[in-house]
């Protein structure tokens, strides 16, 4: 008995040893910099340079004005639709992607091929594919499809297509890791009780995929609240998100209380967004087990 109380202590001795260096990474890189901006936004900007240590609320009051609101709200929007799209998109490709054994290595390579190259010369490409007399011109006059070059490099379509295209892999991953550990006969012994094929696909599939889906959606939507380079890249100065105006406000601007306070917000966004992923995984989790 001595013995095995013995090596239980030196088992959870060693656990602890192990946990150290996890806790001291998460509280020297995580914690205290989330502690350091959140003290920062309530703090004013010094008159020539610096912080000067003063308690206001005015950064936060200032985001209440309708240029910052607006900022929000754009970049609500843009989120909202380049998930949507990264869903619809995503979902097909990941869910169909797991069952095929032929097509699962070829599918997954033409993911992975694209990370072999710089993001952002990546994003660049899609400059020559949407300038006037691009790729994309070329291709659409050669059709017949149009007469004159599109205007579409600058613009919020281009901007959405920027984002799906810098999204689009973690959601099909997403779904894929998903998708691969369904049970198939599930299915198979619904199509034999009598259900369509559509309704086996909503009733058993998609519920049983659904937490990957969520999972994509968390994975989309939080960055794309602040890729604010695919903005300025493939927008230029016409798409303005709320990660343009925290760099600005750093880079130009020289107010890191007021950057620290827009960063504080869209902190608290994200956060909400994870506790409704939680809450929503956690309920239907809990109904396919009852």
């Amino acid at each position: 008995m001595k013995k095995t109380k013995k090596n239980r202590g030196r088992r959870d001795a060693g656990n602890i040893g192990l946990l150290i260096p996890m806790y001291v990474f998460t509280v020297l890189f995580v914690a205290l910099p989330i502690l350091y901006m959140f003290l920062l936004s309530f703090l004013q900007r010094a008159q020539v340079w610096g912080v000067d240590f003063t308690f206001t609320l005015d950064n936060y009051k200032r985001i209440l004005e309708p240029l910052y609101l607006n900022t929000f709200l754009q970049s609500l929007k843009l989120a909202f639709t380049s998930t949507l799209l990264v869903a619809l998109i995503g979902y097909p490709y990941g869910d169909f992607m797991a069952p095929n054994a032929v097509w699962k290595r070829r599918m997954l390579l033409l993911i992975m091929i694209p990370f072999w190259t710089s993001g952002l010369i990546r994003l660049y490409g899609w400059i020559i594919v949407f300038r006037s007399n691009g790729v994309l011109d070329k291709i659409l006059m050669g059709l017949h499809l149009t007469d004159q070059p599109l205007k579409l490099l600058y613009t919020y379509p281009a901007v959405v297509v920027g984002m799906v295209y810098a999204l689009l892999p973690f959601m099909i991953l997403a779904v894929y890791s998903s998708a691969e550990k369904l049970d198939h006969s599930l299915v198979e012994a619904s199509r034999d009780l009598g259900a369509s094929s559509w309704k086996a696909f909503w009733t058993v599939s998609f519920r049983l995929t659904l937490p990957g889906l969520l999972s994509g959606v968390v994975l989309s939507f939080i960055p794309s609240m602040g890729l604010f380079f695919i903005a300025d890249i493939l927008g230029g100065n016409k798409i303005v998100l709320v990660g343009s105006v925290i760099q600005e406000q750093i880079t130009k601007g020289r107010n890191q209380p007021f950057a620290a306070a827009l960063s504080a917000v869209l902190m608290v966004l994200t956060s909400v967004m994870i506790r409704l992923y939680r809450k929503i995984t956690g309920t239907s989790q809990l109904e396919g087990m009852l």
